[in-house]
């Protein structure tokens, strides 16, 4: 890799891990008040596998938003990315919406919106260098679990 690619990659790992963590920050607070008082579903896994799992996924993430851009522009390419940035607004959004505003039908609205977009990016990230498109597919199934824990919390409470 050249200097400048390393410096995409660099960029794109921040950009994904930092913006992580600022949602991250809407989290942690509520995660001994207002989170531990729901009623969870059985399979609600402890609360200290979400950080690990969150942060292999950002990484995976900016590997995979590095590989793309790094590719020569085009009308695809643009759309591409177009799809990556709609799913991870709707990722902060959730964040936002679950656990500061405490809406979790609305949560539950935006994380399936959120599904879509990451499985449209997949798509299209693919179409462009396979390898972009396999780094997200962790993230695809954890989102997926993720619909299914939001679903029960709702049912729940």
């Amino acid at each position: 890799m050249v200097k400048s690619d390393w410096l995409k990659l660099v960029v794109c790992l921040l950009l994904t891990l930092g913006i992580g963590l600022v949602g991250g920050l809407f989290t942690a607070s509520q995660i001994q008040t207002w989170y531990v008082s729901l009623n969870k579903p059985s399979f609600n896994p402890p609360n200290w596998i979400f950080a690990p799992v969150w942060s292999t996924l950002y990484i995976l993430m900016g590997i995979s938003l590095f590989l793309i851009i790094r590719k020569p522009a085009s009308v695809y390419r643009t759309q591409s990315l177009q799809f990556f940035s709609t799913q991870f607004i709707l990722n902060f959004c959730w964040s936002f919406i679950f656990f500061n505003q405490h809406q979790i039908g609305l949560a539950l609205l935006d994380i399936i919106l959120m599904w879509v977009f990451i499985l449209l990016t997949i798509i299209w990230f693919s179409r462009q260098n396979a390898i972009a498109g396999w780094l997200l597919i962790p993230y695809l199934f954890w989102v997926s679990f993720a619909t299914i824990l939001n679903a029960a919390i709702l049912r729940l409470n």
